[in-house]
């Protein structure tokens, strides 16, 4: 898969969506990293044209959180959805109600979608560490 180029403002506009969070994505992103530590997810994260709510490189998955206005939206949720899935990303899609009032149900499912993934990551594995990381008791 070849790298995509991202727009000169990505990085801004990701900050942004980030700080502007609505209640629901915030909520499910503080849940994600205390259940899923190994699964690195990302959360507004640049994909092409797009910006993804959450996004797992490693395990190649994308959470999206819908509100109300997604039902007037179908159609660009649709080719974005499209977008991601030929990028070689799953994509879930939960509404903010039920990430509100059904979490557990929403875990389940991710816990599914990952243990389905045959990553090293998600094997119990230790993943790789990041760039500048290193490994300790290695010498270079």
């Amino acid at each position: 898969m070849r790298r995509l180029t991202l727009k000169p403002d990505a990085t801004a506009h990701s900050r942004q969506l980030r700080n502007e969070a609505p209640y629901a994505e915030r909520k499910l992103w503080r849940a994600l990293r205390t259940a899923f530590p190994d699964a690195h997810f990302r959360r507004q994260v640049p994909l092409g044209p797009y910006f993804a709510d959450f996004a797992s490189h490693a395990l190649k998955l994308v959470i999206e959180v819908d509100g109300e206005s997604h039902a007037e939206r179908q159609t660009y949720d649709s080719a974005r959805t499209r977008f991601l899935i030929d990028q070689g990303y799953r994509v879930m899609r939960f509404l903010n109600a039920d990430v509100v009032h059904n979490l557990d149900g929403i875990f389940g499912a991710i816990e599914r979608a990952i243990s389905s993934t045959p990553t090293p990551v998600m094997r119990g594995m230790t993943s790789p560490p990041h760039k500048g990381e290193g490994v300790s008791g290695v010498s270079q």
